[in-house]
């Protein structure tokens, strides 16, 4: 099988990263760039035989193609501590790596909210570009929201990537508000001021398109509430993004 590189980005990860790590047992290799944890994820990761980096944080784009860089295989898996591959998935990315039909790879990647897996939305199928050669494909520079773009045409594997989105609520909105703070930087940075209209379309346009035209009705209360945050992100996001453009009185 084509030699391939597992690479990961963490901070404060012990608890979710054996799981993950589980996952892919046909890695050649494991790499993490840790960004200064205080628990056991350094002693964990290094006794289950990952190579690990310490680097002060750059931002999720420029952590995650440092973490690309110092892999010793062109082929590498980008997966972040809460994620898993499903079985299928598994299966599926070992036949295509021996004898690999493209340069770069996407997949389903499947969301667990509030103890509900979530099939519809904004949490499925979510499809994520998380497999390539690395001459081939890189993330982007992006502080957040960060992304693989590829130089060449990308193909497909079935199966689920799978997603602990959040341990507890509380977790996951104050997540959600880290987010929105620094889109909030890049949208001023960048100049932009929204107007009423932004603030006020935007998450209705956002909870039409995921909660009926994708759906998201059918994942319950679970599905609803996902939404719900996702369309407060929206006026979250471009109020404090207003608050930044404010000419100080």
């Amino acid at each position: 099988m084509t030699p391939l590189s597992l690479v990961l980005i963490t901070q404060d990860e012990a608890e979710r990263l054996p799981a993950c790590l589980d996952s892919v047992p046909f890695a050649d290799e494991v790499v993490i760039v840790d960004s200064g944890s205080r628990d056991a994820t350094v002693a964990l990761a290094r006794a289950r035989g990952a190579r690990v980096i310490q680097q002060e944080w750059l931002g999720f784009g420029r952590q995650k193609q440092l973490a690309v860089t110092l892999a010793r295989n062109d082929w590498v898996l980008c997966l972040d501590a809460d994620e898993r591959l499903s079985l299928p998935l598994q299966e599926h990315m070992q036949r295509e790596l021996r004898s690999p039909r493209c340069l770069a790879y996407r997949f389903a990647r499947r969301n667990r909210f509030l103890g509900r897996w979530l099939r519809h939305g904004e949490g499925y199928p979510d499809y994520q570009l998380r497999l390539f050669h690395r001459g081939h494909a890189r993330w982007s520079d992006d502080p957040i929201h960060e992304g693989v773009t590829a130089s060449t045409p990308v193909g497909d594997l079935s199966g689920d990537l799978l997603h602990e989105s959040a341990q507890t609520l509380e977790s996951y909105l104050a997540k959600q508000n880290r987010y929105t703070s620094l889109q909030a930087e890049r949208l001023a940075d960048a100049g932009k001021r929204p107007g009423p209209a932004r603030l006020l379309l935007s998450p209705l346009f956002r909870f039409v398109k995921f909660y009926f035209l994708r759906l998201g009705f059918l994942d319950g209360l679970p599905g609803l509430i996902h939404i719900l945050i996702g369309c407060m992100n929206s006026f979250t996001k471009y109020a404090k993004t207003l608050e930044k453009t404010l000419p100080s009185s």
